[in-house]
């Protein structure tokens, strides 16, 4: 029998409504880290406010009787032209949530990409549901480079994305006001926070410790990673800065399935990863979490875009909240789009249903503006309907 749909859902009508209600349902620590960016949050409000500059010029007296957002994208076809990003920690916020946005994602037939900092193995993921990509963390040293690419493989993914903007811890001073920390500090402050929470800890924290043990990170290596209280986390959060081109061409060089470069905001580097073989490009500030101050990402598909070739796709995430915000960089060149905390947030006070709910909302945006713009196929999106200021 399936389950009641939560009456919660019942109140949201758009994307943005799930991070108010999840602001609610989960404790200061864990809505911080996943609402905060780093530093003054200039890059994380910036991808907002320069989506916002750019307009649509419909068209009118057509026929989109006909219309499709159906998308092709490495031979196989999506029910829509947007996906699910990787998301760190994502058990934290939802019970299981790893899983919960895998199973959504298939069950609407979108990609989603399961992070390296999960805390349920890839194993389990892709078992559930085998069209998942994994977006790889990985270490600036060959030997793990290796180990975890091979891993990966056996597992049974088609799709690697390797994140390529993260050398460095960021600035997230935002985490530690809000008393988030890596690894997790058991503090009064945390107790607090939980116990005024009880629902979030009786069926997220409490239910993963009684069913499934003290959470770890599952996926950093070829090796089960630290629990998330441990204090070695960051011993294998920090040896990335020696990350460089030559393990780029180390990965391509084992990897033979389809393998995107996430984190590219510049031209230049966009020219190297596709010459050294990226399949596809993920044009992303890491959703304003690395690099204050860092160019949109919206901007920086603009400059990008006229320099890539048709063998290397290009995709975009970060600040996308709406199916305008969607068709906007279609019509500026991306290829697919990728969005991750509001769907966060809909596993994290409605489940399953709640991600369900959010990717319908989100397709039949961006199927009601396409009918608005004048068009029946995402093929027909150019910048003649662009106006920006």
């Amino acid at each position: 029998m399936k389950n009641k749909k939560p009456k919660i859902l019942d109140k949201i009508y758009a994307l943005e409504d799930f991070e108010y209600y999840a602001k609610k349902h989960l404790p200061k620590p864990v809505y911080g880290y996943v609402s905060g960016g780093a530093e003054r949050n200039e890059t994380l409000n910036g991808n907002f406010q320069d989506l916002s500059k750019y307009k649509f010029i419909p068209n009118i007296l057509r026929d989109v009787s006909k219309r499709s957002i159906k998308t092709s994208i490495f031979g196989q076809e999506w029910d829509a032209p947007f996906g699910i990003s990787p998301m760190g920690v994502s058990a934290l916020a939802a019970y299981r949530g790893d899983l919960v946005l895998a199973e959504s994602a298939r069950n609407k037939n979108i990609p989603m990409m399961i992070s390296g900092s999960s805390l349920i193995p890839m194993e389990d993921i892709i078992k559930l549901a085998p069209e998942t990509w994994f977006q790889a963390y990985l270490p600036g040293e060959h030997d793990k480079v290796e180990g975890l690419v091979e891993r990966v493989k056996n597992a049974g993914f088609k799709t690697l994305v390797l994140t390529v903007d993260v050398s460095v811890l960021a600035g997230r001073e935002n985490n530690l006001r809000n008393g988030f920390s890596t690894p997790l500090r058991p503090s009064l402050k945390l107790l607090y926070n939980g116990m005024i929470r009880p629902k979030w800890s009786i069926n997220t924290f409490l239910k993963t410790i009684l069913l499934h043990g003290m959470p770890h990170f599952e996926n950093f290596l070829a090796q089960r990673g630290e629990p998330v209280f441990s204090a070695s986390v960051n011993r294998d959060f920090g040896k990335r800065s020696n990350l460089n081109w030559s393990h780029m061409k180390q990965i391509r060089d084992l990897w033979d399935g389809n393998l995107i470069v996430k984190g590219i905001l510049n031209k230049d580097d966009a020219i190297k990863a596709s010459s050294f073989g990226a399949d596809a490009i993920i044009i992303s500030n890491h959703g304003g979490r690395q690099l204050d101050s860092a160019i949109s990402s919206i901007k920086a598909l603009e400059n990008i875009r006229p320099h890539i070739k048709d063998n290397c796709k290009l995709f975009i995430d970060s600040g996308f909240r709406r199916g305008t915000d969607v068709i906007k960089a279609l019509s500026i060149g991306a290829d697919f789009v990728f969005i991750g905390r509001p769907f966060l947030y809909a596993a994290s006070i409605a489940g399953l249903q709640g991600v369900e709910h959010a990717i319908n909302l989100l397709m039949d945006e961006i199927d009601r503006d396409i009918a608005l713009i004048g068009i029946n196929n995402l093929t027909e999106l150019n910048k003649q309907l662009i106006y920006s200021y």
